[in-house]
């Protein structure tokens, strides 16, 4: 957004009570400055002014940009973050960064800022992930909330990432045997019936069925059969049948 056209206007409300405002600038003792960042892009110097000062007083590392291209071109660092965004940037809006964060696979948490929000862009911007839709003037502690829930999802997200990443390495060690053996054992079936399926002997299957249990770093059938839906292995045979103890 042009800044001729936000003149004198506040990126946060300063209508809060005294109070409250103490409050919200309380360190957060789960924000840590080395640990999660806060990227702030909007094309108004004061409004990036005041939501850095305001951001970084919980604890938070921040980094700002004028545009949607300079935050595209600049190096993220490997840590819990956010992007609180306004909707309305000259060249590249808030939603195009958006669907291209998305395309990219580089997504990022968002909470959108806009000073002209209407109900069809919040909506689209919430569909398409977005944490929060906040209309400027807007309270202090709703934005510091929100940015909190973002953080948290994205740490989430990324737990999520690197578990399938171990889970992929730990798969990528079993000999094409013992995928095989694996699959059987998520379809439910017990060590002679496998044999049977891979025209083996119970014993071999025995400890092939413990190589797997190893390698996997499975403790129980039901951590594994876990394991191979994360990585979206399908069960042998098409089964759908609760895993036996074999």
């Amino acid at each position: 957004m042009a800044a001729s056209t936000r003149s004198g206007q506040l990126a946060v409300s300063d209508t809060e009570h005294p109070g409250r405002r103490d409050v919200s600038r309380r360190a957060d003792p789960a924000a840590s400055a080395t640990a999660s960042v806060v990227f702030v892009v909007d094309d108004d110097a004061s409004v990036r002014d005041s939501l850095g000062r305001l951001i970084s007083s919980v604890g938070f590392k921040v980094e700002t940009f004028a545009n949607a291209r300079a935050f595209l071109g600049a190096r993220r660092p490997d840590a819990p973050g956010c992007l609180v965004l306004d909707v309305r940037l000259p060249g590249l809006s808030g939603l195009d960064l958006q669907r291209e964060l998305a395309e990219t696979d580089a997504a990022l948490p968002i909470v959108f800022l806009t000073g002209h929000g209407d109900i069809p862009m919040s909506v689209q911007a919430m569909k398409a992930g977005a944490v929060e839709f906040l209309t400027k003037p807007f309270r202090q502690q709703n934005l510091l909330d929100a940015i909190r829930s973002a953080i948290e999802r994205d740490r989430t997200m990324r737990a999520d990432r690197a578990e399938r990443a171990e889970l992929s390495r730990r798969y990528a060690s079993l000999t094409p045997r013992e995928r095989d053996v694996l699959a059987w054992i998520v379809a439910g079936l017990l060590n002679k019936q496998i044999a049977a399926e891979l025209g083996t002997s119970e014993a071999t299957v025995k400890e092939q069925r413990g190589h797997v249990m190893a390698k996997m770093k499975a403790g129980s059938v039901a951590e594994l059969v876990r394991f191979a839906s994360r990585l979206g292995i399908t069960p042998a045979g098409g089964a759908s049948n609760p895993p036996k103890a074999g």
